[in-house]
């Protein structure tokens, strides 16, 4: 996973040494997810509207979701840290702006960072900035076992 101009994408220092290290995941690849910068209280990512759409040529609500809970789930397991893990347990989004081309920037910002669960607000914008979706994600957060 790297930025647009090629520069490998950390996570915050002491708590893994790359987003690659987390992986990104069989859909994120699929939908051409690239992570631009990572904390536990900061994800920002973007995602082609290219293959994202729905048959009208519009970008997909359901890709507009799964982008939102990708950059949220992400920001929650740097939280979490190792030996835990971030499951998603609510999302909700709503849909302001159609888009049907170039790329959507998703931004999630911590709203709560407690010990078993995490909530992020993540804004979705087209590249002119205008906002396209806006969504709220809690993850509870487990030891592994």
């Amino acid at each position: 996973m790297t930025s647009p101009d090629q520069q490998p994408v950390t996570a915050a220092p002491g708590v893994y040494e790359s987003l690659a290290e987390m992986g990104n995941g069989a859909l994120g690849e699929r939908m051409g997810i690239e992570m631009l910068e990572a904390s536990a209280t900061l994800v920002r990512a973007r995602m082609p509207v290219t293959g994202n759409t729905q048959p009208f040529g519009l970008l997909h609500g359901g890709a507009s979701a799964a982008l939102a809970e990708h950059v949220g789930s992400y920001a929650a397991q740097i939280h979490a840290g190792p030996g835990r893990r971030a499951v998603g347990i609510e999302l909700n989004i709503s849909h302001h702006k159609a888009v049907r081309d170039g790329h959507v920037e998703a931004t999630a910002t911590a709203v709560q960072l407690g010990r078993t669960t995490a909530t992020y607000v993540i804004s979705i914008a087209d590249e002119q900035g205008n906002q396209v979706a806006s969504a709220r994600l809690t993850c509870l957060l487990r030891d592994n076992r």
